[in-house]
Parts: structure tokens; C-alpha cells; sequence
């Protein structure tokens, strides 16, 4: 499965790049640290799935979320913060994206899982 990683820290994107690797069959196939990057990104690389965080510069996850869904609505996005599930800002719930995890719940079987 191809992904692209969105996260405006890059120790964050070492991790998740790092996680993406133990599961066979899996690549990463682009980074971003902003929410235009992202959507640009995506139009481009055609992932998968797409590792969005929430708090981006610029346009934020939710925001890109919504723009490369209207372009490419098979991609699976999962939202990405530190927000416990019920503080998520209300358009995170409407926005598409498959699911939510907390960044300290990323795991290789949650991926797999979704």
C-alpha cells in the first residue's frame, strides 16, 4: 500500500516512515509538512492511504482531508494528533477521513487493521 505522510515535525515523519516499513507490501511513497503540500502531493503520488495530522500550517488536515477526498475519494486518510478522541475539533468528525488515532497510538496492527 502506498502512503503519504503529513506532519509538520519530521521526528514524527521518521517514526511513521519508520513504522510503514515493517509492514510488508507497504511504501512510502511521499512527505509533507503542510496542508497545500499534502493536497498537491496527493494529486500527484496517488497514495493509498494518507497519515494526515490536524494541526498543519497553512490549510490544516481537516481542510486538505476534504480537498483530496474531492479529487480522489478511494484514498483512505487517517487523522493524526495528540487530541483525545472526544477534544477533536467538531469537522474532524465530518471531513472523511476512515478514522482518527493518537500519534502515541500508532501502531504497524492498527494500519494493518484499518
Amino acid at each position: 500500500m502506498d502512503v503519504l505522510i503529513v506532519d509538520d515535525q519530521a521526528p514524527f515523519r521518521s517514526v511513521a516512515r519508520a513504522l510503514i516499513r515493517l509492514l510488508p507490501g507497504w511504501r512510502v511513497v511521499g512527505e509533507a509538512a503542510t496542508g497545500e503540500d499534502a493536497f498537491t502531493q496527493a494529486t500527484t503520488a496517488r497514495p493509498a492511504m494518507i497519515l494526515m495530522d490536524i494541526n498543519l500550517p497553512g490549510i490544516s488536515g481537516i481542510e486538505a482531508t476534504r480537498r483530496i477526498l474531492a479529487t480522489a475519494p478511494e484514498t483512505k486518510v487517517v487523522l493524526l494528533s495528540t487530541y483525545a478522541a472526544e477534544d477533536l475539533p467538531p469537522d474532524a468528525r465530518d471531513c472523511g477521513a476512515i478514522a482518527y488515532i493518537r500519534k502515541d497510538d500508532l501502531t504497524a496492527a492498527r494500519l494493518r487493521a484499518l
